[in-house]
C-alpha cells in the first residue's frame, strides 16, 4: 500500500479498516466483508501500553528471540539496551515493514506510535518520517523489554532521528520511560537560516524569542562559545553549577516566555508524558532550577538566531542542535539519582 506522510493514497486504508467496528468486521469498497484478527481488534481500541501487550502476545517464539529481551538486558557497546538512545540507529534488525512482522503486527506498531504522539502532531511526525526514512516502518525497528502484563515492560521504537518509548510507568521516576531523541533533516544539511520545512524548528523560534527579551548582561551569561557535545545528556545533579543563564535571573515576563518554550518542547507527545515531564521538573525545583544556554558557534546564516541551545536542570536536559539540521536529545527524571545514565551516549551519526 503506497504511503505519503503516513497516510494511504486510498480513501479507506487499513488503519480505518481496523478501527471501523468493535465487532472486527468492516465494509470496504464494493461492500465485501473482511475479518480482522482478535489481537488487532483489541489492540486498536485501547491505550498504547495495552496495544504493546497485545503485540507481545501475538509474537511467535521465533519473533521473540529477535525483538524481545529481559528487562535488564545488556548489549556490548550500548550498555543497558533499554535505555540506549542515538540519533540514527536500529535497536533490532527487522524493519517494521518487513515480512518479519505480520500485517496485524505492523498495524499494532503503528497504533502504539500514534498513541505516544499527540494527535495534533501526527501529521508533522509523519512528515519527518517520510523525509528522513522514506515512510513509516522503513528503516525503523522495535524492541520489547520485560513481559507486558506480568511486570515491568517497555516498548522502544528507533530509526533515523527517532527514539521513542512506551512503558506504562514501568521506569519509575523517569519521563518518557527513558531518554528520547527526535530530529529532522527536511532539506538536508545546512538548512538555511529559516530551516524550511523542519517540523521542529518552531521550538527554536520560541527559544530565540526569549533570547530577544534578554538584556545585555543576561545575554552575556546565556551565550556560550562552543556547543556542548550533543549526546552528552547525563544529569549534573543538585548543587552543581549549570552553565548558561540561571532561570532565577529572568524577569516574570521572561519566565512566562520560557514556560511557553517548555510547552512547545513537550506538546508533540501524549498528555500523560507531558504531565510526567512537568511532575519530574517540579520535583527538582521547576524551571527555576534550570539554566538556559545559547551556543554562538555554528550559527547558520550568521543571523544571531541561535540554532543550538539547551535548557538544563539537575535532572532535566533538553539539548536542541539545529546546525546543520535538527537533532534533539532529551533526558528527564525527578532526581539525578535515577539510574538513567548508562552508556547510551556514544557513536553519534548524522
Amino acid at each position: 500500500m503506497s504511503q505519503q506522510n503516513g497516510e494511504s493514497r486510498f480513501p479507506f486504508n487499513r488503519r480505518q479498516f481496523l478501527r471501523t467496528t468493535a465487532s472486527g468486521i468492516a465494509v470496504v469498497g464494493s461492500g465485501a466483508l473482511f475479518n480482522v484478527s482478535e489481537a488487532a481488534k483489541k489492540a486498536t481500541s485501547s491505550a498504547p501500553e495495552s496495544t504493546v501487550k497485545h503485540l507481545f502476545a501475538s509474537l511467535s517464539e521465533e519473533q521473540k528471540k529477535v525483538v524481545a529481551f529481559d528487562w535488564d538486558y545488556q548489549k556490548k557497546g550500548h550498555g543497558l539496551l533499554r535505555t540506549h538512545v542515538n540519533n540514527n540507529w536500529n535497536i533490532t534488525n527487522p524493519d517494521i515493514n518487513s515480512k518479519f512482522f505480520t500485517a496485524d503486527q505492523q498495524e499494532m506498531i503503528r497504533t502504539i506510535f500514534e498513541g505516544i504522539i499527540h494527535p495534533d502532531w501526527h501529521k508533522r511526525y509523519y512528515t519527518q518520517i517520510e523525509d528522513d526514512c522514506g515512510g513509516f516502518g522503513d528503516n525503523q525497528s522495535i524492541a520489547i523489554f520485560g513481559t507486558p502484563g506480568e511486570g515491568k515492560f517497555e516498548f522502544v521504537m528507533t530509526g533515523r532521528h527517532l527514539t521513542l518509548r512506551c512503558d506504562g510507568n514501568s521506569s519509575e521516576h523517569v519521563a518518557f520511560g527513558g531518554p528520547i531523541f527526535y530530529g529532522h533533516a527536511a532539506r538536508g544539511f545546512n538548512e538555511e537560516p529559516t530551516h524550511p520545512g523542519n517540523v521542529f524548528w518552531e521550538q527554536a523560534v520560541a527559544a530565540n524569542r526569549v533570547y530577544q527579551m534578554l538584556d545585555g548582561k543576561q545575554r552575556a551569561a546565556a551565550e556560550i562559545k562552543r556547543t556542548r557535545r550533543e549526546g552528552d545528556i547525563a544529569f549534573r545533579g543538585s548543587g552543581k553549577q549549570i552553565p548558561g543563564l540561571p532561570v532565577t535571573e529572568l524577569s516574570d515576563d521572561q519566565k512566562t516566555a520560557l514556560q511557553k518554550v517548555l510547552q512547545k518542547l513537550i506538546e508533540p507527545y501524549r498528555q500523560s508524558d507531558q504531565d510526567e515531564v512537568s511532575a519530574c521538573l517540579k520535583k527538582q525545583g521547576g524551571l527555576d532550577a534550570c539554566s538556559l544556554s545559547f551556543y554562538t558557534d555554528n550559527d547558520i546564516g550568521k543571523d544571531k538566531v541561535w540554532d543550538n541551545w539547551r535548557l538544563e536542570g539537575p535532572a532535566f536536559v533538553w539539548h536542541f542542535r539545529g546546525a546543520p539540521h535538527v537533532h534533539v536529545w532529551v533526558n528527564v527524571a525527578d532526581s539525578a539519582e535515577v539510574a538513567t545514565n548508562s552508556p547510551f551516549l556514544l557513536r553519534n551519526r548524522s
